[in-house]
């Protein structure tokens, strides 16, 4: 049953596809079907860019919201039953080829999909089916042994209350929350939770913390960044409610994520937990293995690998415990689970499967070391966190490595092969379940990691300024892959230049700058990959350390003053990125033109998949900055050439005010084919010219390079306005297929002592001249003649004319009188009207107030190059 629609029609051109997965986005977001989103963003993008490319049309976008999910329903107007041929006529085959993707995606991902054709359309839909929404529930779990309970750091636990307004920032903090994360109410208040919280989202594989914050109940790990700069792990449980206003909020109760067992939900236990019996008879709430496997949801691999470790070390009665995932070549094991151990143990560490000769030295087969001393280096993981005696087991599915499950004690001699047996024991029962979840995880990240290199890709397609596309190289991958990152550029055969820093917590910004420009930049290599880089760490290191000594030796401070004072900004610092550093080289057209530096604060590590995720974006990311620093070498080439063309300066002219106004069209890449100049010609006489050669680029600059300089040229070997334009005519005709058709207008100008000006001018097939007299009436000053570039024999003429004081002429090309608002353009008669309009006013006036008509016209911006000339010869009392 449908309970809600959405709908929009998108253009048929390229650019909709973006907005069309944002509707689809924030729809289906709105709803509450967040997990859905990345699936439908990717399968609405696939079938609207089919509609766009195919169809030609307009595409109608209809989200409708059911029960058990969503459909979504992709239609376009022309409704022919036909499928793309490739070259040899037939139908295309093959996950690589483009036409047909779009239902193939279909049928990989979604629940249902279908076509269906009418008389004006064809519609294609699918249907994603949605789990529950999160909602609370009641529980209970059985009695257990005291020895089988979980364990509290503190005798007296700590659990830290915040509440969270409706725009997400802190509005209640407790004396808890102070003692575990040391900010006086006061210093949060206010502030979002978004800058105290490090959250582990990755794309496609979790909810955001904006979303988290807005679902009526949410559970799981976070991090808490402390007054300290260090991160305190914490087990969350968030509930959302209204005040008796009716203003909503979000309660948050957060405790050390290794008590989390004070505020995680019981696992569901189904019949078993309420003494039933599924195994025919046999009573399995007695088992005490059933509550170390319980029942793990599925999809939650994160809490899965948890309560795994937890219960590990309960039945063991450990000290710590650890579960390693396998990467899938089986020759590295990754943390994704630990309890007890350093922070630094934790999450996503790499330790390679075989670390000795012998059967202990591999994952792959169950140990026990009763005392680590004597086997230094058995347990890469446990060294230097003062655990003894260790028992590790494979996790195994169908005789394939998938992982390794491992308990530690601080005492010697607490293990033996009996509780290898149990441990060996749980562990295949939990084997298939992890590896499910992993591989459902996998999908997860594999599907939002699509959804992410779509959009960044068209974020990065959409500007050519290389600037911004620094900027966004860095906003995509902060805070989604890392905590900060550095950009690098690397000019031909310079050095490597930081360019772009940033971090998640913008105070931060600065000093990691200033950390990164002391450290020499990490080696060019242009192998593929990400690899590691410890300088950032290191420096950081050694800066607090020196910041610390200097504190304490040279004032007389206590550790706990010195943290406080000039140490602080060093210490956070480090914090901030001591920990994992990884380069990725920006490689595009066979060169390294920069890297990407990605870190993590103290005691984080990486994610392969992550970085996978960040190498294939550092390859369009290069790409995108090559091109734009090739349109901006373009550009730059461009902009000089065009100003090669236009004369340096105007000469101060004696009794005769004058004033050039010239603008280029399009975006600075094109020359533009217009012209101008004004140069002395000998004593009291000066030349000036404006005109307009067909077409731009470097076509066009050639012949107004051309004509520019010939114009100089023969003026000042003593030809007549009419001989200097039959003398450039047949320069331009000598071009032969290069020469372009050019329209001018040249004259000369000579100032008189009455206080006039004489002018001989040749209007060569450009717009007329225009005489402004002090009465306000407007005349054309020349006759039109015929245009040069076109006929070998040219008779032309010049005419005499005299401005009188108070007198304007105003010159122009036709991108003023062409000027185009639909189908009204200015035209010689608008001109008219608008120079009419400038009577009494200065040169500088005329010129201003026609641009500023010229671009009040139209709405869009002009689409041919404009040169406006305006001269006026002042009265007496004016000079």
């Amino acid at each position: 049953m449908i309970s809600a629609r959405a709908e929009a029609t998108f253009e048929p051109v390229g650019r909709s596809v973006a907005p069309a997965r944002a509707f689809v986005r924030d729809t289906l977001q709105g709803w509450g079907f967040a997990e859905i989103a990345d699936d439908a963003v990717v399968l609405t993008s696939e079938l609207v860019t089919n509609a766009v490319v195919h169809a030609g049309t307009a595409v109608d976008v209809r989200c409708l919201r059911a029960d058990t999910g969503v459909r979504v329903e992709v239609a376009d107007h022309y409704p022919e039953r036909e499928l793309p041929l490739d070259e040899a006529g037939h139908p295309p085959a093959g996950p690589d080829r483009e036409g047909g993707r779009g239902l193939m995606l279909c049928a990989a991902l979604a629940s249902r999909w279908g076509v269906e054709y009418t008389g004006t359309r064809k519609q294609v839909w699918f249907q994603l089916d949605a789990s529950e929404p999160i909602a609370g529930t009641r529980s209970a779990g059985p009695a257990l042994p005291v020895d089988a309970l979980p364990l509290a750091m503190e005798s007296r636990v700590r659990v830290a209350v915040v509440q969270i307004d409706r725009g997400g920032a802190v509005s209640f903090w407790n004396e808890d929350a102070t003692e575990l994360f040391g900010y006086e109410p006061e210093k949060v208040i206010g502030k979002p939770l978004g800058d105290l919280a490090a959250w582990p989202h990755t794309p496609g594989t979790g909810t955001g913390l904006a979303e988290a914050l807005q679902l009526s109940r949410w559970e799981g790990s976070y991090g808490i960044r402390g007054a300290d700069g260090r991160v305190t792990p914490v087990y969350a449980n968030h509930l959302r409610l209204r005040d008796s206003a009716g203003d909503p909020s979000t309660i948050c109760l957060l405790v050390r994520d290794q008590e989390r067992a004070v505020l995680q939900t019981p696992a569901r236990a189904g019949s078993e937990a309420s003494g039933g019996r599924a195994d025919g008879g046999r009573d399995r709430s007695a088992d005490p293995f059933e509550v170390f496997i319980g029942s793990p949801a599925p999809d939650d691999l994160d809490g899965l690998l948890q309560r795994t470790v937890e219960r590990a070390r309960d039945i063991l009665d450990g000290d710590a415990a650890f579960l390693l995932l396998a990467t899938d070549d089986e020759t590295e094991l990754e943390v994704r689970a630990s309890t007890g151990l350093p922070g630094a143990r934790q999450r996503f560490a790499r330790v390679p499967v075989e670390t000795g000769a012998g059967r202990y030295g591999s994952a792959r087969m169950p140990s026990v070391h009763e005392d680590l001393d004597a086997a230094p280096g058995a347990v890469p993981l446990l060294t230097g966190t003062g655990m003894h005696s260790v028992v590790t087991v494979p996790l195994k599915v169908e005789g394939r490595l998938t992982g390794s499950l491992g308990v530690a004690a601080e005492v010697a001699g607490r293990y033996t092969n009996e509780e290898a047996l149990r441990l060996q024991f749980a562990a295949d029962r939990i084997a298939l379940a992890v590896e499910s979840a992993r591989l459902g995880e996998l999908e997860r990240l594999r599907r939002g990691s699509l959804s992410f290199l779509v959009e960044a890709s068209d974020l990065l397609a959409g500007t050519l300024d290389r600037d911004q596309t620094l900027a966004l190289m860095a906003q995509m991958t902060v805070p989604t892959l890392a905590s900060w990152c550095a950009v690098y550029t690397i000019a031909e055969g310079a050095e490597p230049d930081l360019s772009y820093v940033l971090h998640e917590d913008e105070d931060r910004i600065d000093g990691l700058r200033a950390l990164l420009t002391r450290v020499t930049p990490p080696d060019p290599v242009p192998a593929p990959g990400a690899r590691q880089w410890t300088a950032p760490s290191d420096a950081a290191h050694n800066s607090a350390l020196r910041t610390s000594l200097r504190s304490l030796n040279l004032k007389g401070m206590s550790e706990d003053a010195y943290l406080s004072d000039a140490a602080a900004p060093s210490l956070a610092t480090a914090s901030a990125v001591g920990g994992e550093t990884v380069v990725l080289p920006l490689v595009a057209r066979n060169r390294v033109i920069g890297q990407l530096v990605l870190g993590k604060p103290t005691d984080e590590h990486f994610r392969q998949e992550i970085l996978e995720l960040a190498e294939d974006l550092s390859r369009r990311a290069a790409l995108a900055l090559d091109n734009a620093r090739l349109y901006s070498e373009r550009t730059a080439i461009s902009q000089s050439l065009q100003r090669s063309l236009l004369p340096p300066g105007l000469p101060k002219i004696g009794g005769v005010e004058v004033e050039v106004i010239y603008r280029a069209a399009g975006e600075g890449n094109e020359v533009g084919g217009d012209f101008y100049d004004l140069f002395p010609i000998r004593d009291g006489a000066y030349g000036f010219a404006i005109g307009d050669v067909c077409g731009t680029g470097p076509e066009a600059a050639a012949v107004t390079g051309l004509a520019r300089h010939a114009l100089r040229l023969l003026a000042r070997e003593g030809f007549g306005g009419p001989a200097v334009l039959e003398r450039l005519n047949s320069a331009i005709l000598d071009e032969g297929a290069r020469s372009r058709f050019l329209t001018l207008l040249y004259g000369e100008l000579w100032p008189q002592a009455d206080g006039s000006a004489v002018l001989k001018i040749v209007c060569a097939g450009h717009p007329l001249p225009l005489r402004l007299r002090p009465d306000g009436s407007v005349e054309p000053a020349a006759e039109p003649q015929p245009l040069l570039g076109v006929m070998d024999d040219l008779e032309l003429y010049e005419e005499r004319i005299t401005l009188d004081p108070g007198d304007v002429l105003l010159c122009v090309t036709d991108g003023v009188t062409e000027r185009r608002e639909g189908s009204r353009m200015l035209g010689d008669d608008g001109l008219a009207d608008v120079l009419h309009s400038c009577t009494g006013l200065t040169a500088g006036a005329v010129a201003s107030r026609v641009l500023r008509a010229v671009e009040r016209f139209a709405a869009e911006p002009a689409s041919d190059d404009m040169a406006i000339l305006a001269m006026r010869v002042p009265h007496q009392r004016e000079g």
